[in-house]
Formats: C-alpha cells, sequence, structure tokens
C-alpha cells in the first residue's frame, strides 16, 4: 500500500458514526485528540528525552494511533529543524492525526504548561525573592525524571536498533557527544551519511523485523507505509510561509511601534527571533550564547540567576528553551518603560515565547507533505533511519547529562587531548535525589506505574525534604 492516502485507511472505532476522515482529515474525532495532547503535556518532563518517551508510550504502545516506523521518520525529520524537536514532533504527528488544526492543537497544548508553569514560577521569584517550597516540589520532579529519561532509552532503542549495524551507530554517536564533545549536528549528519551508506553496502541492516509489530499489538492507526492526504505545492507552501511570516513578525513590528525600537520588548522580540532559527542540536546547544548575550550584553539578569532559571526549566513541563521566558520575564521587569513593572514583564515573557515557537509551526507544515513522501525514497529513508540511531545515542547522552546535574551538585569537565568528558564530583552527591531517584526506577520500571502517579510521589517526597529542612535540596 505504498501510493494509499489517508482515504484508503479503515475509519477508526472512535470516530463518530457519518464521519468520513479523507474529507475532514481528521483520522480520530478532534476532541479526543485534544484530550490526549492535553494529557501528553502534563507529563512532558525530562526535555527532549522524556518528552519522546511520553509521546512514544501514549502513542505508539497504548493508543496505537501511529507505527513505530512512522514515529522513528517524523522524529528524525525534527531532529534536523532548529527549535525544540520534541514540540515540532507533536506538531507532525497532530497534522498526521487532524490535519493543520491537530497540528495546531497538539503543538501549543505542547507548550502550554510550562508557560504557565514558568509563569507562576518567575511571579513568585520576582515579588518575593525566594522559592524554597516550589524548588522542593521541584527537586522531587528532577529526579524522577532520571528515571523516565532511561525508560526513553529502553523502549526508544529496544524498537528502533534492529540490527548490530544500528546498535553500533546509536553507540557511536553517545560516545562522541559524551567523550569527545563533537557537535550535535555533526552527529546527525554522520548518522544519516552512516544510514545512507549501509543501504548501499549491506541493505539487509535495514530492514525492520517482521514479527516485532505483531507482538505488540493491533496494527496502528496509521499504517507506517500509507500516506497523508494532504500533497506538497508550491501555492501551499507560498501560503505557509506567508502567514508564518506574518503571525511571526506583526508582534515584534507592532511592540516596536508602541513601546520604541530601543525598548527591551523590542530587542527581545528581535534577539529571541534570531536565536530561534539557530537552536540546532535542542536547547543546551544554544543556552551558552543567550546566557553570555542577556547576562553580559543586555544585562536581563545575572549569572546566578540563569542557573536558577536553567533549574525551574529543567523541571516545568514543555521544552527546555522554555528558560527564555523566565530571562525576558526578568529583563523586562527590570526595564519597564512606561509601562507598569509586572505588565512589562509578561508582555515580554509572552512576546518572547511566541516568536521562539511560531517558527515550529511553519517548519512543519512546510516541510511534512515532502517528507511523507519522501519515505518512498530509499537513499532518503535510509539516511533518516541511520539518524534514528543516532537519535538514540543523543537521547542516552542527555540522559547522562540529566543524571549528573541532577544528582550532584558539581560536574567538572576533565580535558585529554581529543576528551572531553563531564565528571560528577563524588562529594557533591545528593543523598536525596538518589533516593527518590531510586523509587521512581522501582515505580516505572518494576511496578509498572504511570508517569503521573510517578511524578507525583516524587514531588511529594521532594516537598516533605524541603519542609523537614533536609540539607542539599
Amino acid at each position: 500500500m505504498t501510493a494509499a492516502d489517508h482515504s484508503s485507511l479503515p475509519a477508526p472505532e472512535t470516530a463518530p458514526p457519518g464521519q468520513d476522515p479523507s474529507r475532514d482529515g481528521d483520522l480520530i474525532p478532534f476532541r479526543q485528540a485534544v484530550k490526549t495532547w492535553s494529557a501528553i503535556s502534563l507529563q512532558t518532563f525530562g526535555g527532549p528525552a522524556g518528552q519522546i518517551a511520553v509521546m512514544q508510550r501514549t502513542l505508539v504502545e497504548d493508543k496505537r494511533w501511529i507505527g513505530q516506523q512512522r514515529f522513528n521518520h517524523a522524529l528524525s525529520y525534527c531532529m534536523l529543524l532548529p527549535g525544540p524537536e520534541a514540540q515540532q514532533l507533536a506538531i507532525y504527528i497532530g497534522w498526521l492525526l487532524n490535519g493543520t488544526r491537530g497540528g495546531l492543537a497538539a503543538g501549543t497544548l505542547f507548550v502550554l504548561p510550562g508557560v504557565v508553569a514558568l509563569l507562576a514560577l518567575s511571579a513568585i521569584y520576582v515579588g518575593f525573592g525566594t522559592t524554597a517550597a516550589v524548588t522542593g516540589l521541584f527537586a522531587g520532579l528532577a529526579p524522577a525524571v532520571v528515571a523516565i529519561v532511561a525508560q526513553a532509552v529502553w523502549r526508544v532503542g529496544r524498537r528502533s536498533l534492529t540490527h548490530p549495524a544500528l546498535i553500533a551507530l546509536a553507540v557511536a554517536s553517545f560516545a562522541a557527544l559524551a567523550l569527545f564533545a563533537v557537535a550535535f549536528p555533526v552527529v546527525i549528519a554522520a548518522g544519516a551519511v552512516v544510514g545512507w551508506l549501509l543501504a548501499r553496502l549491506a541493505p539487509h541492516t535495514l530492514k525492520p523485523p517482521t514479527a516485532h509489530a505483531a507482538e505488540d499489538g493491533p496494527a496502528p492507526l496509521i499504517p507506517d507505509d500509507a500516506l497523508h492526504h494532504e500533497s506538497p505545492g508550491r501555492r501551499r507552501a507560498l501560503r505557509i510561509l506567508l502567514a508564518g511570516l506574518l503571525l511571526w513578525a506583526v508582534p515584534v513590528a507592532a511592540v516596536a511601534v508602541l513601546t520604541g525600537a530601543g525598548s527591551v520588548f523590542t530587542t527581545q522580540g528581535l534577539f529571541f527571533s534570531g536565536t530561534a532559527l539557530v537552536t540546532f542540536g535542542g536547547a543546551y546547544a544554544v543556552l551558552a550564547y543567550v546566557a553570555q548575550q542577556a547576562v553580559q550584553h543586555y544585562g536581563w539578569l545575572s549569572a546566578g540567576e540563569m542557573v536558577r532559571g536553567l533549574a525551574l526549566a529543567e523541571t516545568t513541563p514543555g521544552p527546555l528553551i522554555m528558560v527564555v521566558q523566565f530571562v525576558a520575564f526578568l529583563g523586562a521587569y527590570r526595564d519597564p518603560g512606561a509601562l507598569n513593572p509586572w505588565a512589562a514583564a509578561l508582555l515580554g515573557a509572552l512576546l518572547t515565547t511566541w516568536v521562539t515557537f511560531v517558527p515550529c509551526f511553519v517548519f512543519i507544515f512546510l516541510g511534512a507533505p515532502y517528507i511523507e513522501r519522501l519515505r518512498g525514497n530509499r537513499s532518503v529513508s535510509a539516511a533518516l533511519t541511520g539518524i534514528t540511531a543516532a537519535v538514540v545515542g543523543v537521547i542516552a547522552n542527555l540522559a547522562l547529562y540529566f543524571a549528573e546535574h541532577t544528582l550532584f551538585t558539581a560536574v567538572d569537565t576533565v580535558t585529554a587531548g581529543p576528551l572531553q568528558v563531564a565528571v560528577p564530583d563524588l562529594s557533591t552527591l545528593r543523598p536525596t535525589a538518589l533516593a527518590t531517584a531510586v523509587v521512581a526506577v522501582v515505580l516505572i520500571f518494576k511496578v509498572r506505574w504511570s508517569v503521573l502517579r510517578t511524578l507525583g510521589v516524587s514531588a511529594a517526597l521532594g516537598l516533605s525534604a524541603a519542609l523537614a529542612g533536609v540539607p542539599g535540596i
């Protein structure tokens, strides 16, 4: 069924009577999709690794809305784009299931809890100068995220690394990042080249196992070999590009007209518009530049406050790049111009969030129809398979990074020739964090609790430790 479109797919059991999925683009009822994306959005802790794990479990394994190969193909494309890859993956899958409105709903809901949570925490930080209780709450969440990310590495790797050659590629990608500090784009590009070479020299290494899907349950709603009904075209691309550019630029232009070209709002809008286009490799790849400019050049906050903002962003739902909202909130509050400081902080934070995430929708809506058609191209599919294997190594490296910075207070970088290894200071181990992480691992892997229940228990442990005055929270 390589040339099939969505009209050839069986209507899902949950579709209302008489609904034609091929006519309105809905493969499942839109309300059901919104409900599912809302539930996913409340579990998006742990950066891209944890977020991908949540979507993997919910959409591929539990609901069977999308096949594993289709999921991997979309993820590989999103890894090539600037911006938060997990949110872009949500937009892509939302578009597959419910068309444009599905992509808009999935992408918006994916970041909404993080926007609200970080706004609240930013206001508490500015208004009260301390977030001890809140920090304790999220200090309990962070170790649980270590367990969630570990589960992501296991689940994604088990389903994607179907041949020893792909396992070797994943291990090499992990080593390149963790031991040699190779740039993320280089690792992804190398994965694509290796995948292409494997297809030419050893094509059997890229063939998916035949019995794996059957043992996982019923066939997915969107088969791996079905094409999306929306065809790419020049007029469609031009329409999306024009609409996206207008939505992206008009708020910045309006702020410049109303508050002046030199206001903090205009400066933030332009600065973060630029960073949204260069965030290849996820938030970690660009945060060093953001921190340098925000602290040293613009003076929006101090270096210590940048670290606190990063900690809050790491333990709130949504993409880690959300830390830019915290940066903008503090910067606008301290330089409000003619506005009330609180109103200025809200305006700066929301404008920054807008210009950071609008490009994600444009990239997916523009490129997804082309990527769908390229799934039949052996060379492109092989390259994306190589990228998927490399991504497993990337997620494993993120898991290591998150574990080190969650379980230890200090992590040093040891350099020896080409080696650049992050080594935690064992004397700075956080016993409470370690104990919470062990509890979370048992709950997820042994007891098989849901992510939400595990996060709830972990948050309660962290809050209890903070209220009891346990040091090192």
